[in-house]
């Protein structure tokens, strides 16, 4: 049988360690980064860069049902969503599934049935694919509930965000929208509003509801944050409660009450390469241009984090080194996760091979296996060592 974990010798390509692209060797081993030289593949024309960790992304949704009534069984969904991460550089990342009075995929009985079925696929994955779950605030009655499923399927992760006044608003200002999201949850509108309303009435539970949960998520070492932060006075109760993590505010006087406590900002890759939010939001640019975004996530599609770095370094706005510390490095440090992140010696082999004229992902290594092999670079791979084996062997 051969070696999952090859010993690898990378020469010839611009690799980046130290915070700095120059001209260096790579080796790789037993899954690590390593000093020990191995079998020679020369990379000249790409670049080797630390494997992208993703904190946010919901594409995995499309996979599961790429039409709103289409389901796919959760095993096929789960390997697209597993080889799509990998053939755009991504080595960790979390996908955000929702928690919320909403109903169809986005209600606990679905999020339960997904993590079951996630738990199931782990042992196979390629990618490092995690859970983050997305709790909607006035969920109150389902605190018990929440808890036991973080605990039973070790989820490290949890967002609160909440959809409930944009649901009375969309009702109000586009109804057809309304009747859009009613379908999803497979419920008539009049069954969707009534839910809607009963949820709103729970209101004056939900600051109670919060801080019970942010007292387990401390017990049970789980990170968290909050969605959407309209304004700084709703980053500054979520901070206060410990909810540090500031996924897409939507104004740059929440982005900057995050900065000042220290709390980490989140935007999305697609907002950098489309120029602007595709809701209409604050542009990430100039929350990065400012100094207020910490790390870029995928929102919706894997291939913008690749595409972001390069394009913030094309526009001048920081070297690619940097930019590309905001979809490896620092998402890494945000979540505590000190074996990856950088191309140092001892930690995991998560590489991102990048042709450096097309800019094209020909490449990835998660934890020292080929997830991704595509292009000239599999041609060089295989006349290196026809033994050399892909991750899927």
């Amino acid at each position: 049988m051969t070696n999952p974990f090859p010993h690898l010798r990378f020469t010839g390509a611009e690799i980046l360690r130290d915070a700095v692209l120059s001209d260096h060797e790579l080796n790789v081993a037993d899954g690590k980064i390593t000093d020990t030289r191995g079998t020679e593949i020369n990379l000249s024309g790409y670049f080797v860069l630390p494997g992208i960790i993703d904190l946010h992304g919901d594409a995995f949704e499309r996979h599961l049902a790429p039409r709103p009534t289409a389901h796919f069984p959760f095993q096929t969904g789960l390997v697209s969503t597993d080889r799509d991460a990998a053939a755009c550089g991504v080595t960790t990342a979390w996908m955000a599934q929702s928690w919320s009075w909403e109903g169809g995929a986005r209600s606990p009985d679905y999020a339960e049935t997904f993590l079951t079925a996630h738990q199931a696929y782990r042992p196979h994955q390629l990618t490092d694919l995690r859970v983050q779950i997305r709790c909607e605030t006035h969920t109150v009655e389902t605190e018990e509930r929440l808890i036991a499923a973080l605990r039973a399927f070790d989820v490290g992760y949890v967002i609160f965000n909440n959809h409930l006044d944009e649901a009375i608003e969309t009702a109000k200002d586009t109804p057809h929208r309304i009747e859009a999201w009613a379908v999803r949850a497979q419920r008539s509108v009049k069954q969707h509003m009534a839910l809607v309303h009963a949820s709103k009435a729970m209101e004056p539970r939900v600051p109670r509801y919060l801080c019970n949960l942010a007292t387990a998520f401390e017990n049970l070492g789980i990170k968290y944050g909050s969605h959407d932060d309209g304004d700084g006075q709703a980053r500054e109760c979520y901070s206060m409660i410990g909810a540090k993590i500031c996924e897409f505010p939507t104004s740059g006087t929440a982005a900057s009450v995050a900065h000042s406590n220290g709390d980490p900002v989140l935007m999305g890759a697609p907002n950098v390469v489309r120029g602007g939010s595709q809701a209409g939001n604050i542009a990430a640019i100039s929350l990065i241009r400012d100094g207020l975004c910490d790390a870029l996530v995928s929102d919706y599609y894997y291939p913008a984090l690749g595409a972001a770095a390069f394009q913030l370094a094309d526009e001048g706005v920081m070297s690619l080194a940097q930019a590309w510390s905001m979809i490896s490095a620092t998402p890494a440090q945000i979540m505590g996760l000190s074996d990856r992140g950088t191309l140092e010696t001892g930690k995991r082999a998560d590489l991102t091979i990048i042709n450096k004229e097309s800019r094209i992902v020909e490449a990835t290594m998660a934890g020292g296996r080929w997830t991704h092999l595509s292009g000239e670079i599999a041609s060089r791979v295989g006349r290196s060592n026809p033994a050399i084996s892909m991750a899927a062997e």
